[in-house]
């Protein structure tokens, strides 16, 4: 039997298995290059996924074979990985994944978890998250559209309610646009803000962006997705690689970096991140440093539908 290879990180040690088995059959990207990946963007990575449960979105046979999101820690998974008992609201309860070190994300990619996706809210308190997210999808591969809605929200949230607002290529279709919290609001109240906002952007644009959920139901206009914002729901994690042709990277972004032309949703991938972040500072550095609260932001907002 040919003996596993054996990654050590400080006390923990991870066997590698099926290094050279093919995971993206187009690009030649292998089980060995995702493993790779995510134990060098772990130091950028971690902070962004620490302390929040996880689910696993799993191809065993690489991006073209089945798939699946495992929310429940398998049995066999070593017991230095810490997990997060959540109770289920029919009963029982999900023991979920939490991804504080290099050791468990690189673990993770060796049991074919290509996409980690995490929580908006922290182990400590699940009911409130830390995180806002407007999840901007198109429809008709128009990314100008994306970032058209994008400059929108930035300016009702940033400019009109004075929040902090972050940006992220989601490295499948769209932008996330993000508001770090400061975890005084629950799940229902903050989702019921962004919903406010959704729609109210619906109204003021009636031609560019819809809130419809049916599919069928939105043309061509741009889809503001607030649904991710409730509890129990996951958002794809900073810095994940898709499972898509290419490996492209979900990446934090500046917002002067809308006004690059060639700038998409796939631009950052699994090679070329590591160009960029030789180049630009992280733009998240600061996310966490001045975190805000919906209350007041309440207030301004019913003042400027009321006009």
């Amino acid at each position: 039997m040919e003996e596993k290879e054996k990654m050590k990180f400080g006390k923990y040690s991870v066997s590698i298995s099926n290094r050279d088995k093919i995971f993206f059959p187009s690009s030649k990207y292998t089980k060995g290059d995702l493993i790779d990946y995510y134990k060098k963007i772990s130091e950028l990575m971690i902070p962004h996924i620490k302390g929040r449960p996880i689910s696993m979105l799993r191809f065993p046979d690489g991006i073209n074979g089945k798939q699946f999101y495992q929310k429940d820690t398998p049995d066999y998974f070593p017991d230095w990985i810490e997990v997060k008992q959540v109770k289920k609201q029919d009963g029982g309860t999900t023991n979920y994944v939490i991804c504080n070190n290099t050791a468990t994300l690189v673990y993770l990619a060796n049991q074919a978890c290509i996409t980690p996706h995490i929580w908006l809210s922290k182990k400590d308190k699940l009911d409130y998250p830390d995180r806002m997210i407007f999840d901007l999808d198109h429809s008709d591969n128009d990314f100008s559209k994306v970032k058209s809605v994008a400059e929108k929200l930035k300016k009702i949230l940033g400019k009109d309610l004075n929040l902090p607002v972050c940006l992220m290529t989601t490295g499948s279709r769209g932008l996330h646009v993000v508001i770090p919290l400061e975890r005084s609001s629950n799940f229902d109240e903050v989702r019921d803000f962004a919903q406010t906002i959704a729609k109210h952007l619906e109204t003021e644009n009636p031609g560019e962006i819809t809130t419809a959920t049916h599919i069928n139901k939105r043309g061509n206009k741009l889809y503001i997705d607030t649904a991710r914002n409730g509890f129990g729901q996951t958002s794809v994690a900073p810095y994940a690689i898709r499972p898509i042709e290419g490996a492209p990277v979900a990446t934090p972004i500046d917002w002067e970096e809308l006004e690059n032309s060639s700038l998409t949703s796939q631009t950052y991938n699994i090679k070329n991140i590591f160009i960029r972040l030789e180049k630009i500072a992280n733009p998240w550095r600061d996310i966490n440093k001045h975190p805000a609260s919906i209350t007041s932001a309440w207030k301004k907002l019913n003042e400027i539908m009321k006009q």
